[in-house]
């Protein structure tokens, strides 16, 4: 498995001075984020291809990257034609939002319109294209998104459960039934952690419950057993970190470095179980 460093962390910062850092959290490689005021732009893919040798400059591989494009259009196929150049084998796409003023099917088969045209491009430039679970769209659980993933070529597009994602939102299901589900696609996975806690209680008697994200080995999601699970299974994909800590940068770094030796501790007493 590559553990990957999600780099949203390190927003307004320069390529070298992101590629240092990730470097220094003991990061094996990256999840590079392209998006305005990040270290790589959208809108100057050729950027894409510079990163990825600053990051290969202190010993980081970059097996991923994360864009917000939800239309096959001319932009996005630079864009992946400059990922793919640069050898990242994996890009996730944008949200496909969920609106509920319209009927859920008629936004289901627009999405699958668009990814018809995102599964040509990731044939034309040899690239695998993601979806990722997340609240509010269209793919919250692994049941949402096997009604756009159905009858696609999984060496083009892949599945990206990310489990607090549907702990803390409405995409909650048993991790086993969502990989179970996402299991021709799957090929890689967001790690973080989450919860749920207490507020107060409103004017009318209704207590008010709060979500947050929690340490890699605080929340609600069994890191444990999924850890455990993959190993079990020799899974070979991406384990992407997210560090999406509501703290100063610093203090969210330090967060993630622990994560990180946790989620090592996790894989190496799964490894030692597997082979007992």
């Amino acid at each position: 498995m590559d553990i990957a460093y999600f780099t949203k962390t390190l927003e307004g910062l320069s390529l070298e001075r992101a590629a240092e850092i990730t470097a220094d959290l003991g990061f094996d490689c990256v999840d590079l984020l392209i998006r305005e005021v990040h270290a790589v732009s959208p809108g100057k893919p050729e950027e894409i291809v510079k990163a990825v040798k600053l990051f290969a400059a202190v010993g980081l591989r970059t097996p991923m990257a994360t864009i917000d494009s939800t239309r096959p259009d001319d932009a996005v196929s630079r864009l992946l034609g400059c990922c793919g150049e640069a050898g990242i084998g994996q890009i996730r796409l944008g949200f496909w939002r969920y609106d509920p003023s319209r009927r859920w099917k008629l936004q289901v088969d627009e999405a699958r319109r668009d990814l018809d045209g995102f599964e040509r491009l990731a044939g034309r430039f040899g690239v695998k294209l993601t979806i990722q679970l997340h609240g509010g769209t269209l793919h919250s659980s692994g049941a949402l998104a096997l009604q756009l993933l159905t009858g696609r070529d999984p060496a083009k597009i892949g599945a990206y459960p990310d489990p607090a994602n549907q702990i803390v939102r409405e995409g909650s299901e048993d991790w086993r039934l969502s990989l179970d589900l996402l299991d021709p696609w799957f090929c890689c996975m967001g790690v973080k952690n989450g919860g749920w806690f207490p507020g107060a209680y409103g004017a009318d008697g209704q207590r008010a419950w709060h979500s947050d994200w929690y340490g890699l080995d605080e929340g609600m999601v069994p890191w444990n057993e999924i850890v455990s699970h993959l190993v079990a299974t020799g899974f070979a994909g991406v384990l992407s970190v997210h560090s999406q800590y509501r703290v100063p940068r610093e203090q969210a770094l330090d967060k993630a470095r622990a994560d990180l030796a946790h989620l090592r501790r996790l894989v190496a007493a799964a490894k030692k179980q597997n082979h007992a």
